[in-house]
């Protein structure tokens, strides 16, 4: 078992001040993977010092965008060289199948390279001229490093969701200290090793692991960050909220959904069959995006549900490394008694349990579950309305496109939502219509660096990915010069 007991901070791989570990386990036969760091108060403390010392005093906001993408792209070749290794990982900690962790990885790797690239464009558009009316004077608004940023991330995309924070602050000449879920610490930990390799300054990049009420909320409360952003659910989001309120942080955040997949009856069923199952079966379902609420018109929806439930039969279900497997153990076993619990909230609610929200007869150890399919759910109940984070899908059925549109937009979320027909001008209009930050056409849950991704209302605060994703973690700064050689002439004549 490899020794994952040092936290990475300035530049150095060291024992957390209190000497502290915690247990992080494998999610599909329950056992021991490693003993982690576990970082107190007092290592947050040192990990944003040396964050604010490199900003300060180092090179790296200094450097021009060109030079920081060559580190980006280090890092990025970094992971490429490991990715099967880095899979693996992800399969033992997270548990999710192999094919999905490389996914992950390659992602992760695709993210430093296209920050890479936006950095590299910081140094022809860092700064533009700003007309004035009054040509006596001459503007310039500027680009600047926001400074010293903390990251919270997840546990269901553990490096992936890391590079979503790490690549467009390095990219934008920023320092962070990066802390990542304690369920999944693992790949940050190899993240910051391979930042390392890649040549990051010391302090730029610090990674401390450890619980969240030991590591997360002194991060989010510290006054030397300028900068916080969060992956997680509605209740910590508001917490990071009023913390980072008292000093006026900047912050983004990404929170939950319960998002909505409208489907008309004009729809290839085979088609809509293949996306319901991808927007809620993929990792496990334990995705922020997951379209749980699906709406199919009433004409296709009982030959639609009968198809569901025979795919879904098919499932294979297992260790992530084992190959066909398409669906591995959720990742503890709080997670797996909270979708025991919904499952079994479902029933007593009134919808129509069709498949699954069992153990597999043939998974006796780990935290397996069969997806769990419901029929005709209320639109009052709890699993219509809150999101369950696991392998349940809702389907209810609808006349008519007003109704959909109202159905779906029903909600206190409004991170992403689908629909799908083969009249293209009527899923754009709907499309339009949503009330949603992400919304997917005749698809569900493609995700691409380069598009913008962030929610409505209560599933978050600003956008991460693309262009949108580097502005957050840049300042803009007006200098304004008097050219002019006549005197000003307001005080003195």
């Amino acid at each position: 078992m490899k020794s994952y007991e040092h936290l990475y901070i300035d530049g150095h791989w060291v024992k957390p001040v209190l000497g502290g570990t915690f247990p992080t386990i494998d999610p599909s036969n329950e056992t021991l993977l490693a003993q982690v760091a576990a970082a107190t108060a007092a290592d947050i403390d040192l990990a944003v010092k040396a964050a604010r010392k490199a900003f300060d005093e180092g090179p790296w906001p200094q450097t021009t965008g060109a030079q920081r993408a060559v580190v980006l792209r280090r890092i990025a070749a970094g992971i490429r060289e490991r990715l099967d290794t880095l899979a693996a990982l992800e399969v033992q900690d997270n548990g999710k199948p192999f094919p999905e962790a490389q996914w992950d990885i390659g992602d992760t790797a695709g993210c430093f390279d296209f920050y890479a690239d936006l950095a590299e464009g910081l140094d022809t558009r860092q700064e533009q001229t700003v007309p004035l009316a009054d040509e006596r004077f001459s503007c310039i608004a500027r680009k600047e490093p926001m400074g010293v940023a903390g990251a919270i991330i997840p546990w269901n995309f553990p490096m992936l969701m890391a590079a979503w924070k790490v690549a467009p602050a390095l990219a934008a000449g920023c320092c962070m200290v990066l802390k990542p879920s304690e369920l999944t610490p693992l790949t940050a930990l190899e993240l910051a090793n391979i930042a390392h390799e890649a040549g990051l300054p010391a302090g730029v990049l610090n990674v401390v692991t450890g619980l969240g009420p030991d590591a997360g909320a002194p991060l989010s409360e510290h006054p030397g960050i300028d900068k916080l952003a969060f992956t997680g659910s509605v209740p910590t989001g508001a917490k990071i909220m009023q913390a980072a309120a008292r000093d006026i942080k900047n912050i983004s955040l990404e929170l939950g959904g319960k998002s909505p997949f409208i489907i008309f009856d004009d729809s290839d069923i085979e088609a809509a069959v293949e996306w319901i199952m991808f927007g809620i079966f993929w990792n496990q379902g334990e995705v922020c995006s997951a379209t749980s609420r699906v709406l199919v018109q009433r004409g296709l929806y009982e030959p639609l549900l009968k198809r569901l439930v025979e795919e879904t039969r098919t499932l294979s279900i297992g260790h992530g490394m084992k190959e066909g497997v398409l669906l591995g153990p959720l990742v503890n076993s709080t997670q797996y008694d909270k979708i025991l619990q919904a499952v079994a909230r479902g029933q007593e609610e009134g919808a129509t349990l069709l498949y699954g929200g069992t153990r597999p007869a043939d998974c006796n150890i780990g935290y397996f579950l069969t997806p769990a399919i419901f029929a005709d759910v209320p639109v009052n109940s709890w699993i219509w309305n809150e999101e369950i984070f696991g392998p349940v899908v809702c389907v209810r059925p609808f006349d008519d496109e007003a109704e959909a549109l109202k159905s779906a937009n029903d909600s206190r979320f409004g991170l992403a939502a689908a629909v799908m027909s083969k009249d293209l001008v009527r899923a754009e209009r709907v499309a339009r219509r949503l009330r949603a930050g992400i919304v997917w056409v005749n698809c569900s849950q493609p995700t691409f660096t380069e598009a913008p991704w962030g929610g409505y209302k209560q599933s978050g605060i600003g956008r991460e990915l693309g262009e949108w994703g580097l502005n957050n973690y840049l300042e803009t700064k007006q200098i304004t010069r008097y050219d002019s050689d006549q005197p000003w002439g307001w005080y003195i004549k």
